[in-house]
């Protein structure tokens, strides 16, 4: 069954902007989701059909490839066959997207009237961390290690908050529930239990280290493995590297953003290279070989006589490593012919004399110029 198109499953149109479609896929995602749809499949797949849809609009390069190809963008087979742009690979978890679209399901707890058991675990908070790299480092891969400040589990009570020997017992003020309810009139308002706030249960003796929170703030390096081929705004996660659970809970993810310095000499567009490379007058007329930067050193290219200011030439696979696997860029060199800015008394008059001996047939662009403009000279 052919897919359909990533707009029309958000139901927005195709200049829709950013916020739009986070807002078309937050109402969608609700409807859809599998806890509000136990057992029905169909609205399963639809839930994992806005997931994907969304994944890839919402991502401005993914958005970019896929207006140009369509679902082939993420297809290894044509990717592989243009040799050129687009992402290829899986898609992320459904219920991942979901998550960090609402900030965890405390959005969706609200919007379905649940809210979770204060007293079982709870997963940690995930964290962001913003690193600058070198062009260099981005093009060719690298490990960083980085110093994240975060709440990590107690190590003297092992995350329980508990000191050894103590215990912890049914919370007398709510009972268990982690709630207080209060009437008013005919009005009922359950508020956070003050003296467990939330938790259901109280701590006898509460662990000396982190004052029965069962998580300390601490310093902790981080170790990341960039793969070759990342560039500004690429996200890596690190599983496990948020910060820690409550009551046991699993901790959340690290999400790593890059944001990579420019170069000197190089411009980058996706997987291919661009560089500006200035060539004498007399090099660009007569015409000859020239050495040219690469990633990898030098490359030599030829250039023929006559070589106009802006003629571009490639070097096929002297650009970025695809960070999916998928091939390497290339390297496009721009001319630059760089017309002398001082002359000595000697230079200028050989110049003359070659001006002397030049007639329009030396240039036939600036000659094909004054034919088509001689209409408006008159």
């Amino acid at each position: 069954m052919a897919k359909r198109d990533y707009y029309e499953v958000l139901g927005v149109p195709r200049d829709a902007d950013a916020e739009a479609i986070k807002k078309a896929y937050r109402k969608l995602a609700l409807q859809y989701h599998p806890d509000r749809n136990p057992g029905d499949k169909t609205a399963e797949e639809k839930f994992k059909e806005l997931a994907e849809a969304y994944e890839v609009l919402s991502d401005p390069q993914k958005r970019a490839a896929y207006d140009e190809y369509g679902h082939a963008a993420f297809d290894p087979r044509a990717r592989a066959a243009r040799a050129g742009g687009g992402f290829t690979g899986g898609f992320h978890d459904p219920f991942e997207i979901f998550r960090e679209v609402f900030g965890g399901s405390s959005l969706f707890d609200e919007f379905f009237g649940v809210r979770p058991d204060p007293t079982q675990p709870q997963r940690g908070d995930d964290l962001r961390y913003d690193l600058e790299i070198s062009f260099e480092e981005a093009v060719r891969g690298c490990e960083k290690e980085i110093t994240v400040h975060k709440l990590d589990r107690c190590e003297t009570c092992n995350g329980s908050g508990v000191e050894a020997g103590s215990r912890t017992r049914t919370c007398p003020t709510c009972h268990g529930r982690g709630q207080v309810v209060t009437s008013r009139g005919i009005f009922s308002i359950a508020q956070t239990c003050p003296q467990c706030r939330g938790a259901g249960r109280v701590i006898e003796r509460p662990c000396k280290a982190c004052h029965g929170e069962g998580r300390r703030e601490r310093t902790s390096k981080i170790r990341l493995r960039i793969p070759a081929g990342v560039e500004s705004g690429s996200r890596l996660r690190s599983a496990g590297n948020g910060e820690a659970g409550l009551r046991g809970g699993p901790p959340g993810d690290l999400y790593v953003v890059l944001h990579v310095k420019p170069h000197e000499i190089f411009q980058r567009d996706g997987d291919d290279l661009y560089c500006e490379v200035p060539v004498s007058m007399v090099q660009a007329a007569l015409g000859g070989e020239i050495e040219v930067p690469t990633l990898d050193g030098k490359a030599t290219i030829k250039i023929p006589p006559g070589t106009q200011p802006g003629t571009m030439f490639r070097l096929k696979g002297k650009g970025v490593k695809n960070v999916q696997g998928y091939g390497q860029g290339d390297l496009h060199v721009r001319i630059n012919v760089e017309i002398p800015a001082r002359l000595t008394a000697a230079q200028r008059a050989k110049l003359q004399e070659f001006a002397e001996l030049c007639d329009e047939s030396v240039h036939p662009i600036r000659q094909s110029f004054f034919e088509k403009a001689k209409k408006l000279f008159r």
